[in-house]
């Protein structure tokens, strides 16, 4: 059936173009490794929780795309988060960090959940006292760094770690690099699809999004009829107070959304099938056939690769 919805793509399909809106990631890490395998313990560590409960790794399952597979995260003591969690891979790609984008880097990311009263509770001070009773941790902080143990120094191990944790090698980013063979006529389609309706307007780049904020509910009042007045739901305007900014949320990255369901800040959408009906009719305004979507999401699944630096 699949088959007799393509007539007309396949040409066009066959091989990604020089200048396609969507670029692989590079292979390539330039991150110092005793400042990579620093921020990779503590990455695990549940200590950066004022209670020793929780840890990055907590939210953020390397073995499950990097995200939560929970609606909400549950931080120290309990508490649910009030968004979805992002997946960590390939967060150095992106251009804020957040929903919101409050944070400008990855280490402003690590301090603020560091610091949440909802995630971990803590504070540098407490941090730096349990990590300096540590001779492991006192003697790497002294080999990676000039200055050693330092709250700067703790967020910068955290981040290095982050940003190995990139996903390059996906099939779509083979077929990109002229490999034709990588995926199939339909996937292919569905590339077409994705571009022609204009999804590829705020998901392109390197990371197929996470670099533009944008509207939730371009075209269509994602918000009517929902309890107002929930400060997850107000996006930028949470962070700026500009009233053009309510609502607006940092575009998300696509690489390896078949893995980091549910979707959007509320995770409303439990399925991608269910994520890709939302955007056509919010973003997009726009009406496809059921065939037209199935496409698309085949595609979307075309962008799961295994981090460098941490397995499937």
């Amino acid at each position: 059936m699949m088959s007799a919805l393509l007539p007309g793509l396949i040409g066009q399909a066959d091989a990604a173009g020089v200048d396609e809106p969507i670029k692989p990631v590079s292979r390539h890490q330039e991150q110092d490794p005793a400042r990579v395998e620093l921020g990779r313990r503590l990455f695990h560590d549940v200590r950066l929780s004022v209670n020793d409960s929780t840890s990055c790794a907590s939210c953020h399952h390397l073995d499950q795309g990097g995200a939560d597979t929970r609606p909400f995260s549950v931080g120290f003591d309990g508490q649910r988060t009030e968004v979805n969690a992002p997946t960590v891979f390939n967060a150095g790609l992106n251009f804020r960090q957040f929903w919101d984008g409050r944070a400008d880097s990855l280490e402003a990311q690590v301090d603020e959940v560091v610091r949440s009263p909802v995630e971990m509770g803590s504070t540098w001070a407490g941090i730096l006292a349990k990590l300096a009773a540590e001779d492991h941790y006192r003697r790497a902080f002294e080999a990676a760094y000039v200055d050693g143990l330092t709250a700067a120094n703790v967020q910068n191990a955290i981040a290095s770690f982050e940003r190995t944790l990139t996903t390059p090698d996906s099939r779509f980013d083979r077929f990109l690099e002229g490999d034709a063979s990588a995926l199939t006529v339909e996937e292919k389609a569905g590339y077409q699809k994705f571009k022609q309706y204009g999804c590829v307007a705020c998901h392109q780049g390197v990371n197929i999004g996470g670099n533009m904020f944008q509207k939730f509910g371009v075209m269509e009042d994602y918000f009517k009829g929902q309890q107002r007045g929930r400060r997850a739901d107000e996006g930028r305007f949470a962070v700026t107070g500009d009233e053009g900014d309510r609502h607006v949320f940092k575009v998300p990255s696509l690489r390896n959304v078949e893995l980091t369901a549910p979707y959007f800040h509320d995770a409303s959408a439990a399925t991608l099938e269910e994520a890709v009906d939302v955007m056509f009719r919010y973003q997009l305004g726009r009406v496809a056939s059921d065939g037209d979507k199935a496409l698309i999401v085949r595609f979307l699944k075309t962008l799961t690769a295994r981090p460098s630096e941490a397995p499937l």
